[in-house]
């Protein structure tokens, strides 16, 4: 099976097992994917995630998701960037997500780092996704 929008499937992932009440979503895995949930665990959205290999050649990542009295820490998500209409930005026009209570992910030539770090790194990008 293939996607048209890889990144917006995981995050539909999250935002679906988080309004379930889920443990845990999986998801097929990808370097951009891992990446972007590697910068969600540095934020402290989510508790952490594993890449297994159920099957030779298809990676999978669980995703742990994260919750704080009863409540999911992930309020909203949602793409930016899509495949049709891609959104980028410079360290100048970045802008803040809830007054700087949420973060937007950016995909910069440094990696894939949150608005606060790329704005310490002073390098702007493509913005692929919007969390508070």
């Amino acid at each position: 099976m293939s996607f048209s929008d890889p990144l917006g499937d995981m995050l539909t992932r999250i935002r679906n097992g988080q309004k379930a009440r889920k443990g845990s979503v999986k998801s097929p895995a990808s370097k951009l994917r891992v990446n972007v949930l590697e910068a969600l665990k540095r934020e402290g959205f989510i508790r952490g995630y594993e890449v297994s290999e159920p099957e030779p050649g298809k990676a999978e990542v669980s995703i742990e998701l994260k919750y704080y009295q009863g409540k999911a820490v992930i309020e909203h998500v949602s793409r930016i960037s899509k495949p049709g209409r891609r959104v980028y930005t410079g360290v100048k026009d970045m802008p803040t997500v809830r007054n700087g209570l949420g973060i937007s992910i950016l995909s910069t030539p440094r990696g894939v780092l949150s608005d606060g770090e790329a704005r310490e790194a002073n390098v702007g990008g493509e913005v692929l996704c919007k969390v508070y």
